[in-house]
């Protein structure tokens, strides 16, 4: 006589398999995770993140069946594995780079998925778990780069489609001049609530797309151009708007609703594409268009070759396998170490305000700028100093730094290089300089020098990093001891400084340079005392 058993998910051992080190994860990554869901509700880029879950669970239970026709065993390098990740969230915990955190909880699922069913399971809903990197948002300096660099193409393009219209634009920076009107193509509008959602929806067809590989690749990359020619495209079709109804048309509803739309004719695009990518290269009479997403190989269909018979019993892994009993005791010193973290504050040493700042330094007389509040917004920094400084018959210098207590939450320096081009300054020259001299402190002050030019205007820009006694000039290295000094001193502070001078019609650059650098050696040691070593 034969016996049945229990499906697979009605069993209670698979379940307690399941509840346990999710409530030990869930405690784990409390902090990381509440994050991640805070980034999905108020940063629209990342609105997408909420569904990313719900679509990997539905996959995973698409492959429920060939899971139990497998039977796989545990395997020991999910242990290895597990141990990276742990790695991960303690770096990531320490310095509060939450990028990490969330990284370390995918490497972490997967080191426990391999102690539970190893190579061979994890190979089987390989995609379910490769697609969960969806839902974690970029560190910001990435997308302060990457929203940078889209603005000024989104811009191009908006007036592009502007002039093939028959409408006057020009364009500065990320700022489009119709004449009585300016749009500024800010942060919002450079195209990546568009292009993170498009690519995470084009990279779940390209996997439930059964054909060829290279169709599925086109498939998917073609979401980065798609998303941003039409929002390139949408901006230009504003300024048409703008142009007959007013500025009102760029904001509140209209604005809104043109987006959603946008949206709406990106997904239609993509599925155009994909109608058109299942009739190339077919030998004969085409399929149905449906049949491209036939039934998962999971679900028996004609001509099936799968037993009729009671299905094979699944030895649930996830309770047999020392591999995975093994994997979730190491989790348990991860959870007691994780209370230890939580109380771990970071170090934020005194410093006077920007306010104080003196506007008469040896010679050079002051007027201190307020700096308008969508600016400031933007910025996120905890103090600034903004003033032009200047001697009699001279142009004057402008002073800007900005300071941060922390700069592990998102918070952190935008760099000149970026930040410029948007203004609509085009950087003609950029290059190290070394400003030598006892005034500049205990040793030489590197700095960036950049030459920067818009129509008939020039200026010449210094600027440095000062974090926590260096004096840093690539942002790079900036990333670097900012997560090495987290660790080592528990301190993220650190600030932004940087000097212009505009060039007058005629003049040669190298007077400006030697302005800078007098000014530079008269303010620096002023500024140890607002800007901690």
């Amino acid at each position: 006589m034969r016996l049945r058993s229990k499906p697979l998910f009605s069993n209670r051992f698979f379940w307690l398999g399941m509840v346990i080190p999710a409530v030990l994860l869930g405690i784990i990554y409390s902090k990381g995770i509440a994050y991640m869901v805070y980034k999905w509700s108020a940063d629209e880029n990342y609105g997408h993140g909420f569904f990313v879950p719900l679509i990997s669970l539905a996959l995973l239970w698409q492959r429920r069946q060939r899971l139990r026709e497998m039977s796989p065993q545990g395997s020991w390098w999910g242990i290895p594995v597990l141990l990276v990740g742990v790695a991960f969230y303690l770096v990531g915990e320490l310095t509060t780079l939450y990028v990490l955190v969330h990284l370390s909880l995918w490497i972490v699922l997967i080191g426990l998925t391999l102690a539970a069913l190893g190579r061979e399971g994890t190979r089987a809903i390989a995609f379910p778990i490769f697609y969960l990197l969806a839902m974690i948002p970029l560190p910001d300096f990435i997308n302060q780069g990457l929203s940078g660099r889209l603005q000024l193409v989104s811009s191009a393009l908006g007036v592009g489609c502007l002039q093939w219209v028959g409408v006057t634009a020009f364009r500065e920076g990320n700022v489009i001049d119709l004449g009585p009107i300016q749009l500024q193509v800010v942060e919002a509008c450079s195209g990546l609530r568009y292009l993170f959602p498009l690519a995470t929806f084009a990279l779940l067809c390209a996997y439930l797309f059964k054909d060829r590989f290279w169709k599925r690749a086109v498939l998917f990359l073609s979401s980065l151009p798609i998303a941003v020619f039409l929002n390139g495209f949408r901006i230009g079709m504003t300024g048409v708007l703008v142009e007959l109804y007013g500025k009102r048309t760029a904001e509140g509803f209209f604005h809104s609703f043109s987006g959603w739309l946008l949206f709406m004719v990106c997904l239609s695009l993509l599925f155009g594409e994909m109608w058109l990518l299942s009739r190339i290269g077919v030998g004969g009479k085409p399929r149905p268009f449906r049949e491209w997403f036939g039934k998962s190989a999971d679900s028996p269909g004609k001509g099936s070759t799968r037993s009729e018979g009671p299905p094979r019993r699944f030895a649930i892994p996830a309770l047999s396998a020392p591999t995975y009993l093994f994997s979730l005791a190491l989790l348990v010193p991860v959870l007691l170490l994780s209370f230890q973290l939580e109380a771990r504050e970071e170090i934020v040493p005194p410093r006077l305000f920007f306010s104080d700042f003196p506007m008469r330094v040896a010679g050079w007389k002051g007027k201190p700028l307020v700096m308008d509040q969508a600016y400031r917004e933007a910025l996120r920094f905890d103090d600034y100093l903004l003033a032009n400084y200047q001697q009699p018959g001279d142009p004057p210098v402008n002073l800007y730094a900005a300071y941060y207590r922390s700069q592990k939450k998102g918070q952190s320096a935008h760099s000149p290089r970026t930040c410029i081009p948007g203004g609509g300054w085009e950087i003609t020259s950029l290059k190290e300089m070394q400003i030598d001299g006892p005034a500049a402190g205990k040793e030489a002050l590197q700095v960036n020098r950049v030459l920067i030019q818009k129509g008939q205007e020039r200026q010449v820009v210094f600027y440095w990093f000062q974090q926590r006694g260096r004096m840093l000039t690539n942002e790079y290295l900036v990333k670097f001891y900012l997560l090495w000094d987290a660790l080592m001193k528990n301190r993220t502070d650190g600030a932004l400084v940087r000097l212009t001078v505009p060039l007058p019609a005629g003049s040669d650059d190298a007077a400006a340079d030697q302005k800078l650098m007098q000014f530079a050696k008269t303010v620096r040691p002023l500024l140890d005392r607002y800007i901690p070593e």
